[in-house]
């Protein structure tokens, strides 16, 4: 398994919708619950801020924040897996830009 060796910040705009992925090195559940509250409490006014974590193999949890079912947390938790990440947590904030995207959309 691999992990970040500092954390991360990157924004993108897709479609008029303003991403903001904010990655944070993390050791336990506590520590990455409190970096997803911090991240939600900065950006306070965005449409969603969905969200995954891998701390180990029993430590994996992900969070659509209102997004359709299925259709961000578990994505983002993915691509954690498929990169073989751990000790990491991951933060997605949307500011929805007026065109829907990916399922419905």
């Amino acid at each position: 398994m691999y992990t970040i060796r500092t954390d991360y910040r990157d924004e993108t705009v897709i479609e008029k919708s303003r991403f903001i992925c904010t990655l944070k090195k993390v050791s336990s559940e506590t520590e990455a619950q409190d970096f997803i509250k911090v991240v939600k409490k900065e950006f306070w006014d965005a449409t969603h801020n969905c969200s995954a974590y891998i701390i180990d193999e029993l430590a994996q949890r992900s969070s659509d924040d209102g997004e359709p079912s299925g259709t961000a947390g578990l994505p983002m938790l993915e691509v954690l897996r498929k990169n073989q990440l751990s000790g990491v947590a991951a933060v997605v904030t949307r500011y929805f830009g007026g065109i829907k995207l990916g399922a419905g959309g």
